[in-house]
């Protein structure tokens, strides 16, 4: 059955888990009547890539009052505001430009939202993001994005990497959130490190993960 399976899916990956890692269901195209199964489980946090979606899902399913809601996909400027008014956290946050204007918004919102920092341990043109030199050339200015809860990195490795590559992708990102909290910043925190998918989360896990985003291991594949 089903709602059997994902029970046991998710039972097992958090038993494999360390209890400093947070698990969060991504539910891109899952009906919430599947999100409600993952819910009896034991998930309280939901990730998903289109603002249509999610407030449509949110709508269904409003009786789950304890849910954060995480937002993965590339954001775009025009689509900030209701970001804001659906998501607690923004993991794809990907250029000073969009920091700023959700930092502008939040402001108006009376909203302050914890973002995740997305950036590219090695080029890929297939991903947003910042580069390392880029991202480290904008933390001044990140910096002055007070309504922002800047908590962390978000990573994605390219695609068709062996398992050394990723674990050295995940590894540099560790090392380069460790050298941002060096710096003492007052506004960026580097608490967390959202990394690891169903394909690679057990490497995004022993290089320090703090958060893993896991659809299709939870799920099946999706249509």
């Amino acid at each position: 059955m089903i709602i059997s399976s994902i029970s046991e899916r998710i039972a097992t990956i958090r038993a494999s888990l360390p209890t400093s890692v947070r698990l969060i269901a991504v539910t891109k195209t899952v009906p919430t009547e599947l999100m409600r199964y993952a819910y009896a489980a034991g998930i309280r946090d939901f990730a998903e890539s289109r603002i249509q979606e999610t407030a449509s899902k949110q709508a269904e399913l409003q009786d789950l009052s304890d849910v954060t809601w995480h937002l993965i996909g590339h954001l775009q400027s025009n689509k900030a505001k209701k970001a804001l008014e659906l998501f607690q956290w923004i993991h794809s946050v990907d250029n000073l430009q969009l920091a700023q204007r959700l930092n502008q918004l939040a402001s108006q919102l009376g909203v302050n939202p914890q973002v995740c920092l997305q950036v590219k341990i090695l080029p890929d043109a297939n991903k947003s993001g910042w580069s390392v030199p880029e991202l480290l050339a904008d933390l001044s200015d990140l910096n002055q994005c007070k309504n922002l809860q800047i908590q962390g990195l978000m990573t994605i490795p390219p695609a068709g990497l062996h398992d050394a590559e990723i674990i050295n992708v995940f590894n540099r990102t560790n090392e380069l959130a460790k050298e941002i909290q060096s710096q003492n910043w007052s506004h960026i925190k580097m608490q967390h490190l959202s990394m690891g998918m169903s394909g690679d989360y057990v490497l995004a896990v022993q290089a320090g993960a703090t958060m893993v985003r896991l659809g299709t291991i939870l799920f099946g594949q999706r249509s």
